[in-house]
């Protein structure tokens, strides 16, 4: 069946049908096109949204996490995604709208070019019928003509009054009025034969073969709208098995998260080495002298007046004096600052973290020196050649980079040697300070140094009087029995009970001179325990409180003081990463 027999008659709802049609063509055209700009803009967005989610520089130490890890594969997996749209994208832009904008062109075109033909067709039967509606017309008008001349011809010939002359002239009137309507009668006969025939093959041939055009083009259209459809779907249908494997990539970074490997990691990080605090022990106050004062590390301590043997240390010369103390107490530990701000040894973190530190600067140096060592031997290889064939080249262009990389080989094992002794010095003092001796120096931090209200020391300060000899540059408060002050862990320079200059041997003279203590900072809490391994530093135990003299002025060591057994004070400095402080307002 076809629209030229079956719609003869309906060219106009034809033409409003195939126009409505390339309408609704260029509606989804449309559609392909706002769906373009939105796979464009959410693969847009996805980008951005991975770019803004990226670990920043500061965050990749982070990374050995296997949260962290699978958060990056998550991320790398989106980013796949938003390329997977954007294809998608891409090809509907390429293949489908570009396809339909041509189709809906054409059938315009071809449309504009059937209704052209169409009308032209109707304009040519309308004329015709027109031409015949004339040649009808002045047929009854020649035909009404002839009859009234007859009529008249009749009537003048039966008239006796009418001469011969009139009755003749009616008579060449009948005969040219009836020749004139046989004329008409032939043209009107002329026309309607046209007529028929013109009509006949309008209807039969003509407008049928325009309608079928217009048929044509229609199923074209709708065929087109089928194959771009199906075509969009094999577009996406084409990146799905690649979005599913991005799915499968999302699942398996999911799966690889181990938290038990996390926490493991975590404590591998942070683990800083030292030992628990050991128990407190008690103090019977019964078996103590009672004019001694009870120690303690969690209450603070009314200001009192501290009598050094020696004269009179103010407030201003101990600041002054700070220098000179850490230079003398510290200078060998004295280190350069990494390009991070830490320590070149890394001696101010926890130990653990130090030695891990050191275990990864050595190998990135083993690595160096071994990449050094093949390329000296490569140009000592090189040397080698050019010395037995000196075509090839002078041996003396190599030697000047042979110099600089023996130059730079013996520089790296330097520092290749430096930081293992910074790793031994490091597992010295972990071996050092997890033994049975240095547990039980923790217990004694606040007895060993105490004295009796009578001068007498207790064991304790024999045997760290035996051990550790006065020099001329320690700071400790009198033993005297008028002094009312126990031994200090602090000192400074020329102001020690040892001090040739001030107190020679076998010389009993000494006065006492009364210094106000500094007005504290603040309070501390110490985060580990510390030992104090050189003079002017005080050691400590976990958790125990103490006052803030003095803050770090930049060396990492902040100054504190304590009360100790004898109503005095033990002053010194301990390591800033070691405490908490909490300074008065």
């Amino acid at each position: 069946m076809s629209w030229g027999t079956e719609l003869w008659d309906q060219y106009d709802n034809l033409s409003i049908h195939t126009n409505k049609g390339i309408e609704v063509l260029d509606k989804y055209a449309n559609f392909v096109r706002d769906r373009v700009a939105i796979e464009t803009e959410y693969a847009g967005k996805l980008r951005r949204l991975v770019k803004n989610y990226q670990p920043k520089k500061k965050e990749e130490e982070d990374n050995e996490f296997t949260s962290r890890q699978a958060f990056r594969n998550l991320l790398k997996e989106v980013g796949d995604l938003a390329g997977q749209r954007e294809v998608v994208s891409e090809t509907l832009q390429l293949q489908i709208i570009h396809g339909v904008s041509v189709l809906s062109k054409t059938l315009r075109e071809e449309r504009k070019k059937c209704l052209t033909d169409g009308t032209m067709l109707q304009q040519t039967l309308s004329s015709q019928l027109s031409s015949l509606e004339r040649a009808k017309r002045n047929y009854d008008k020649a035909y009404r003509d002839s009859e009234k001349a007859v009529e008249n011809y009749k009537k003048a010939d039966m008239d006796l009054n009418l001469s011969r002359a009139e009755v003749e002239r009616y008579k060449n009137i009948m005969t040219s009025k009836i020749q004139q309507s046989d004329d008409a009668k032939n043209e009107y006969a002329n026309q309607l034969q046209k007529t028929n025939n013109l009509q006949q093959q309008h209807y039969g041939i003509l407008l049928p073969a325009v309608f079928n055009r217009l048929q044509e083009l229609d199923e074209k259209r709708t065929r087109g709208i089928r194959e771009f459809i199906i075509g969009a779907a094999d577009v996406e249908s084409s990146v799905a098995p690649i979005i599913a494997r991005c799915m499968e990539g999302i699942v398996k970074a999911g799966e690889s998260i181990n938290e038990k490997e996390d926490s493991l990691k975590v404590i591998e990080r942070y683990q800083s080495g030292f030992t628990p605090p050991t128990d407190i022990p008690f103090e019977d106050l019964s078996k103590m002298d009672p004019s001694v004062a009870p120690q303690s590390n969690y209450s603070s301590v009314p200001y009192n007046h501290l009598t050094i043997k020696g004269g009179t240390l103010t407030a201003a010369k101990l600041k002054k004096a700070r220098g000179g103390i850490l230079n003398s107490i510290f200078g060998s530990n004295k280190n350069s600052l990494t390009a991070d701000g830490q320590k070149e040894d890394f001696s101010d973190l926890p130990p653990n973290q130090q030695r891990k530190k050191l275990q990864a600067k050595i190998a990135e140096l083993q690595h160096k020196v071994d990449q050094e060592t093949n390329t000296r031997d490569g140009l000592m290889k090189m040397k080698i050649v050019y010395e037995a064939n000196s075509s090839l080249g002078n041996p003396m262009t190599v030697e000047g980079q042979l110099n600089e990389s023996e130059h730079e080989l013996d520089k790296l094992k330097m520092n290749l040697k430096k930081y293992q002794g910074f790793l031994d010095k490091a597992n010295q003092l972990q071996v050092a300070n997890n033994s049975p001796q240095s547990n039980r120096n923790q217990l004694q931090n606040g007895h060993r140094t105490s004295r009796h209200s009578n001068g007498s020391a207790s064991a304790d300060d024999h045997h760290d009087a035996d051990d550790q000899p006065d020099d001329a540059g320690s700071l400790s408060s009198s033993a005297s029995p008028e002094s009312g002050l126990g031994t200090s862990h602090t000192s400074l320079p020329g102001s020690g009970q040892g001090s040739a200059n001030e107190n020679p041997i076998g010389e009993e003279t000494s006065y006492e001179a009364e210094v106000e203590l500094l007005q504290p900072l603040g309070t501390c809490r110490a985060l580990y325990p510390f030992e104090a391994t050189s003079e002017g530093s005080i050691p400590m135990s976990e958790g125990e409180e103490l006052q803030v003299i003095e803050n770090d002025q930049g060396d990492g060591w902040t100054r504190v003081r304590r009360a100790n057994n004898s109503n005095g004070w033990d002053e010194g400095f301990v390591p800033t990463s070691y405490i908490e402080c909490t300074l008065f307002a």
